[in-house]
């Protein structure tokens, strides 16, 4: 059986829970550095061009505050690792994906598709807010599943590479997020923030005005795709908006009849007039991803989460499908499926679901407990 994705729980202000984050998850940790370290040796990158790259991020870092720096100074000091590797781990897409661009430009970003169900069209009459996080199978070692616990500010659960701020996530006040990988002709064209840090704002946030606003106007080095949605216990309302970013600019998408999905190529017509598309090469598969799963789910009127998952285990024209298998002689695969309830605080995540559909349960309250499909 795959095993789950290992869950630490960390309290306090930014340097305690860093402290304490770099200790629980230290073994994974180290897994990432030495993951994203090698990519860099691969690229013909040296330590010192790390700590140049590094140097040219810094300085934007502390755009949502000194915290989050503080933080990872802990993390790095709780897990016995530099502060360079530390930030390597949450802007590997601005340092990685920019040193591939430079050096060897022919590559595989990160793939994903993202659903989210509006309220009236879920079964339950909650909200639900999924994922298929595609990326390299070796991540399957190194993610990790976080509680966070403030000193002041909402709790929330992320799922995301050990070492990092955040990646996909729901805090108490019901916000949740997911993204995706974006390419266009303007990315790395300006200094921006690391998208794990703009992320994390989002869960940090008690209301969803302000959410919007951390992902629809903080500048970024590189496009994106975000994914924001709301709801909260005891209530059969909430939202959902997708963000197309380009390092500069952003474009919303709304539901359609309750329907959000999203995979790796832009959608909206006014994105599509004002940016040039870069990403087919690297993911020509996004383009009946989407479309799959929109498929899927558009034959139910009362979507459940099982649905959805349903969706997401898609094999269509595999090994290049929604759900993708795990080979040999291919480094990318589905890492993980997400799926959140994010009024009621709850995860549910599956390592590998090509290969394994057993899924562990996390809550913003209690311990994890495995479920099956």
């Amino acid at each position: 059986m795959t095993e789950p994705f290992p869950f630490i729980d960390v309290q306090g202000g930014p340097a305690q829970r860093g402290r304490q984050y770099g200790q629980q998850a230290r073994e994974r940790i180290e897994r990432s550095v030495a993951l994203y370290s090698g990519r860099l040796d691969a690229l013909g990158l040296s330590r010192a061009d790390l700590e140049r790259l590094v140097a040219e991020i810094a300085p934007v870092c502390s755009h949502f505050g000194d915290a989050i720096v503080e933080e990872m100074h802990g993390i790095a000091d709780g897990a016995g690792v530099s502060f360079e590797d530390i930030v390597l781990i949450n802007a590997r897409t601005e340092i990685v994906a920019r040193a591939r661009l430079e050096t060897a430009p022919d590559g595989q970003p990160d793939g994903c598709t993202g659903v989210i169900v509006l309220p009236h069209r879920s079964a339950s009459g909650r909200l639900i807010h999924a994922q298929n996080w595609d990326w390299l199978t070796a991540c399957s070692e190194t993610a990790i599943v976080m509680r966070v616990t403030p000193g002041n500010g909402p709790r929330y659960l992320t799922f995301t590479e050990a070492g990092g701020v955040a990646r996909s996530g729901l805090n108490e006040a019901g916000i949740a997020i997911t993204a995706n990988y974006l390419e266009c002709d303007r990315d790395y064209s300006q200094p921006g923030i690391p998208l794990p840090f703009i992320r994390r704002a989002v869960l940090e946030e008690q209301h969803l005005a302000y959410a919007l606003k951390a992902v629809a106007t903080t500048p970024k080095a590189c496009s994106n795709n975000m994914m924001v949605s709301c709801s909260t216990a005891g209530r059969t309302d909430g939202f959902g908006i997708d963000f197309e970013c380009a390092p500069d600019e952003a474009w919303q998408l709304m539901p359609d009849d309750g329907l959000l999905v999203h995979a790796n190529h832009w959608i909206g017509p006014v994105a599509r007039t004002k940016i040039i598309e870069t990403g087919f090469a690297d993911s020509p598969d996004s383009l009946y991803r989407d479309w799959r799963v929109a498929e899927h789910l558009g034959a139910h009127r009362a979507i459940t989460p099982d649905d959805v998952k349903t969706a997401l285990f898609d094999g269509f024209a595999a090994p290049y499908a929604v759900c993708r298998p795990p080979r040999d002689n291919d480094a990318y695969s589905t890492v993980a499926m997400i799926v959140m309830d994010p009024g009621q605080g709850i995860i549910e995540i599956a390592p590998l679901p090509a290969i394994n559909r057993t899924f562990t349960r996390y809550a913003l309250e209690g311990e994890p407990e495995m479920v099956s499909n």
